[in-house]
Order: structure tokens, then C-alpha cells, then sequence
């Protein structure tokens, strides 16, 4: 499946809605943590109008999901 173009706010309310919360916030960048499974690593997203597609996919291999269940909570 093919990645979707997406913001760092549409990308920051679909990881909370995959369990992950904001913990702090400096300059533009937003870090996130897993609220239930401390164990996943903690994401770090940028608030751009667009995020790249290598960040996404990064962003996506370090939460352990997929394209597909990213489409899902968007």
C-alpha cells in the first residue's frame, strides 16, 4: 500500500490514537511515548505542514505497525 501525504498534526493524533501520548515538546518537534507498552521506542515528529516520506516510514517501522493499520486511524 502506498504511503499517504499527511501532517505532523494528522501524523501526531493517529499515533495517539495507536496508544502513544505527547510528553514534552521543543521548538517544533513533538516527542511521543507508549502509554501502556514502555518498551516501544519513543517517537520523535516534527510539526511540518508535510512530513517526508523516509521520516513516515521510520516513523512507522519504530511504532511496529503498518501502512495499512496507519490508514486504518486516520
Amino acid at each position: 500500500m502506498k504511503l499517504p501525504v499527511i501532517s505532523g498534526k494528522e501524523a501526531v493524533k493517529a499515533f495517539e490514537k495507536l496508544g502513544y501520548a505527547p510528553v514534552r515538546q521543543k521548538g517544533s518537534h513533538i516527542r511521543m511515548k507508549h502509554l501502556s507498552n514502555v518498551s516501544k521506542t519513543p517517537l520523535s515528529i516534527p510539526n511540518h505542514k508535510v512530513l517526508g516520506k523516509g521520516l513516515l516510514r521510520k516513523l512507522l517501522r519504530d511504532a511496529d505497525i503498518t501502512v495499512e493499520q496507519l490508514m486504518k486511524v486516520i
